[in-house]
């Protein structure tokens, strides 16, 4: 007779589940799960594997996350060293440049590099390196305040819009279409020919009085989306207030966009303060700016091209370093781009 084969085996205990394989032996399949189910669990905390995903770790939140991916982006990191240096030297510009931005001396006008003199001098003989220096002082500072003013006016009025809606929203609108319908650099030119004053805050009040129909639109959009959350809708079931909603659930959660422009706006409102010094109606000397470096130095460009130079690369390296630092906290908080 021929030898019969073995039959499977097939059996059930208390935490297994013996199946037959095809060699006519068995695997233990609740084993086999709870190693793969082990494997992956140890992967979790591996260094490959981001924080917060793995046991005993609680998820990131938005904001935690993204300054997660913000320290691993190169371009977030050398932007933000560029800022930081130009901050410092906004407030300590004597840690660079010993000299005074007003000394001129006539006899070395348009005079080339020298010791001690490493950008030349510009027309009235003023050390071109120590302008270039103090220059950031009026800039970032225009820069600054403008946005901040900017992100305040337009978030509160823009956010109470789109959390109320109704006739409030719609004169809003209507508002902010008719500021919109003025040019900048021809609305510059009408209000700030008529101010006599030499300090940065004209030109910060008016880039605040145009620059906040922008931001009120983000604001407005960002909020009418996240309202329209469960969380929200949660919220308003239990009997929370309009007040609570708006602070607690709606604002933390809408202003990654508002973050996002201003952060761009502020490179943006920087080059508009240059161009309208450079025009005559913006910063006006003695303030030391860029722009007012650059309207100086166009008449002497072949002469003396080292007086257009310096001033005009130091205006370019700061608007690129925001523009690039905004483009970088864009792709860690657009969870669309993950």
């Amino acid at each position: 007779m021929p030898e019969q084969l073995p039959e499977p085996l097939e059996s059930f205990e208390e935490g297994q589940a013996i199946a037959p394989t095809g060699a006519g032996g068995a695997s233990d399949l609740a084993t086999a799960e709870g190693e793969t189910l082990e494997e992956d669990l140890s992967d979790a905390s591996a260094p490959g594997v981001p924080l917060g995903t793995g046991p005993d770790k609680k998820p990131r939140s938005l904001w935690s996350d993204a300054w997660h991916d913000l320290r691993r982006n190169p371009i977030f990191i050398i932007s933000g060293l560029i800022i930081v240096f130009l901050v410092v030297i906004a407030i300590w510009p004597q840690l660079i440049a010993s000299g005074n931005p007003l000394d001129c001396d006539l006899s070395k006008a348009q005079e080339g590099p020298q010791p001690g003199h490493p950008f030349g001098f510009n027309g009235q003989g003023c050390d071109v390196y120590t302008r270039t220096v103090y220059g950031a002082r009026a800039s970032v500072q225009v820069g600054v305040f403008a946005t901040l003013g900017v992100t305040i006016l337009g978030s509160i009025l823009g956010g109470l819009a789109g959390f109320y809606g109704g006739a409030w929203d719609g004169v809003l609108s209507r508002i902010t279409d008719v500021f919109f319908a003025i040019p900048v650099v021809l609305g510059g030119l009408v209000l700030l020919s008529v101010v006599s004053s030499n300090t940065v805050w004209p030109v910060i009040g008016f880039m605040v009085l145009l620059g906040w129909p922008q931001l009120s639109r983000i604001a407005r959009g960002s909020v009418i989306t996240a309202k329209q959350n469960d969380y929200v809708q949660a919220a308003r079931a239990l009997g929370a207030s309009n007040n609570r909603m708006l602070l607690r659930h709606i604002s933390p959660n809408a202003l990654a966009p508002v973050i996002v422009v201003a952060t761009i706006a502020l490179g943006t409102y920087i080059s508009l303060e240059a161009t309208l010094s450079f025009l005559g109606v913006g910063l006006k000397p003695p303030t030391v700016s860029w722009g007012i470096d650059i309207s100086s130095a166009a008449p002497y460009v072949r002469n003396a091209p080292q007086m257009l130079l310096w001033p005009s690369g130091a205006l370019a390296i700061t608007v690129l370093a925001f523009i690039m630092l905004g483009d970088a906290v864009r792709d860690a908080l657009d969870p669309k781009l993950r």
